[in-house]
């Protein structure tokens, strides 16, 4: 009995063996045939807790991790053969005047992944990181809601590039690329109740700190240049102070410096972990690092999430073109051969019609566009640049009222017309930029709004008049009225009921970019407070939040303001 009980164990091992062995000597279209069976089989959600699929999933990612890895199916876009590695184009080139044309000609086009998203898989260094129960749950949120992180993959199409290139350039990880995904949805309009704005959502204290210029033409905490190098030399500075501890550095690049070193001091004094996980941090910090990192797996391996990224170039969508002086963002779109609105979101720093007086005196243009729009600014002298309209002095004028009514600063009148005060001379003329008979730069950026030029319009209600009738006459929505002055889609108008529309604005006028806004009241705060900062009127707080002129604010309160930032004192 014990013999064949023995010999039918040899048998079992020896077939075992046998197994192993043919696996081992399977070629690879066997072995990607049997891979494909097992794919199959886990594509069923009956089977995708087993397992076998739970080890293919840790499998797959790993290879998609693998920079080496000539598969990229899990990127779900099928790539063009790959170009040998060669020189990397450069993210962004500024050029004298004297040679524009030929300098963009010359710029190396040869990549080592054709596609951006592939590229960015292989820079993740933070693959280590993210085994923590916190990220688990950011990711799975992220894989329910793919279809925002494709949005915002699109947005992002046109600045990834350049950060990922300076990124490589100063040996930095490729993570910190979907930093602007958790801070801004690369948005560079992005602006948040704690008056952070741009990408990389700089504060006004944060951005004086870091040298960032902040004035009537310009805010460079929304240039791309500008804010993403000084993004990278913060987090380097960080990253220095916690001892290259990446989650203390994203810590303390969102809740500051100080929040995490007195949560390390703290931890010290107790004799508890001084890491990311073991400090007792703001709640949004505690969510912020998990999203980050969330990201980071999620990129590594999109499909496996169900997310279908756009398919982006792995090189420069702009090139800087040195414009050597002042120009109307109208003409310099129209020497571009490219929309107002496009150059905009190219270059979402400036807050005029022009570029800044002072500089910088750059714009991104699109890589394909750039060398005809440098060949025919050439041809421009810089004094036809900006249009210019003369203003002669009536009595009663001053500085302040001239500038209201044209719609510039009062130190740009100083410097344009050389006053060394501001006593005026009737008779006297002055040159004023014009605003190009009201085309504007900003026209069609007012996200959250339907119409392409915001400026708030006030329309009466008369007989016969339907809410669908009213917002097909404004260019909007039905579903924007009611929601503007906080009405269901049940609530019924009456004629000389007064309505809210953000419709388009009048000609000549300096529109601006209008965001909706949460704001948390803080103490001290009251509507005439928050109207003043914003730069709005307090009844239409009053009439967006349904609450009355009376009625104290409590901090902490939350409330909607449409605030247009580049006028409001963000």
């Amino acid at each position: 009995m014990i013999k064949r009980d023995t010999y039918i164990f040899k048998l079992i091992f020896g077939a075992i063996l046998l197994s192993l062995l043919s696996a081992c000597a399977q070629t690879p279209q066997q072995r990607s045939a049997r891979s494909k069976n097992d794919t199959q089989y886990c594509d069923r959600a009956e089977n995708q807790n087993t397992k076998l699929c739970k080890y293919q999933q840790v499998v797959e990612r790993k290879l998609n991790s693998d920079p080496a890895k000539e598969t990229l199916d899990g990127f779900r876009y099928k790539p063009r053969a790959k170009v040998p590695a060669g020189k990397t184009a450069n993210a962004q080139l500024v050029t004298s005047n004297t040679s524009l044309a030929d300098d963009i000609e010359s710029q190396p086009t040869e990549q080592s992944f054709i596609e951006i998203w592939p590229r960015l898989a292989s820079e993740l260094r933070f693959g280590e990181l993210t085994k923590k129960s916190e990220v688990e749950e950011k990711e799975e949120w992220y894989a329910e809601h793919s279809y925002y992180l494709a949005n915002i993959s699109k947005r992002a199409s046109r600045y990834i590039y350049y950060i990922l290139e300076n990124l490589k350039e100063r040996d930095l990880p490729g993570d910190l690329a979907l930093l602007p995904f958790v801070e801004s949805a690369y948005d560079p309009f992005a602006y948040s109740h704690g008056r952070a704005s741009g990408l990389w959502q700089f504060v006004p204290n944060t951005a004086k700190h870091l040298g960032i210029d902040q004035n009537w033409w310009y805010d460079g905490r929304r240039d791309v240049i500008t804010a993403t190098d000084s993004a990278l030399d913060y987090l380097t500075d960080l990253n220095k102070r916690f001892d290259g501890d990446w989650l203390l550095t994203l810590a303390a690049y969102n809740a500051g410096a100080g929040t995490v070193n007195k949560a390390i001091t703290k931890n010290r004094k107790k004799g508890l972990p001084t890491d990311f996980w073991s400090l007792k941090l703001p709640k949004e910090t505690r969510n912020y690092v998990p999203k980050m990192l969330a990201l980071v797996k999620i990129f590594n391996n999109p499909a496996s999430y169900n997310l279908t990224l756009p398919s982006v170039p792995n090189q420069a969508h702009f090139v800087a073109v040195n414009t050597g002086s002042q120009i109307d963002l109208a003409q310099a779109a129209k020497l571009a051969e490219i929309s107002v609105d496009e150059l905009y979101r190219l270059n979402p720093g400036f807050n005029r019609w022009v570029t800044a007086p002072e500089g910088p005196h750059r714009l991104l243009i699109p890589k394909g566009k750039a060398k005809e729009f440098a060949s025919r600014l050439t041809k421009i002298p810089a004094r036809d640049r900006v249009r210019w309209q003369r203003y002669k002095i009536q009595r009663g004028d001053n500085l302040v009222t001239i500038a209201r009514r044209h719609h510039v600063d009062v130190a740009t009148l100083r410097a344009s017309n050389q006053l060394d005060s501001d006593v005026l001379k009737v008779d006297q003329v002055l040159l004023i930029p014009d605003a190009g008979n009201g085309i504007s730069p900003l026209k069609g950026l007012n996200r959250g709004l339907a119409s392409t030029e915001a400026s708030r319009v006030e329309y009466k209600v008369v007989s016969g008049d339907t809410v669908s009738a009213i917002a097909q006459k404004h260019g909007v929505t039905s579903k924007q009225v009611f929601s503007w002055n906080n009405m269901s889609s049940a609530s019924v108008i009456k004629p000389g009921q007064k309505l809210v529309i953000w419709g388009k604005a009048a000609k000549n006028s300096d529109k601006g970019i209008i965001r909706k806004v949460g704001y948390k009241v803080r103490n001290g705060d009251s509507l005439s407070l928050i109207a003043s900062r914003f730069n709005l009127r307090i009844r239409d707080i009053v009439e967006w939040n349904s609450i009355k002129t009376s009625q104290y604010l409590r901090p902490g309160q939350s409330l909607t303001l449409y605030v247009d930032i580049t006028h409001a004192d963000l």
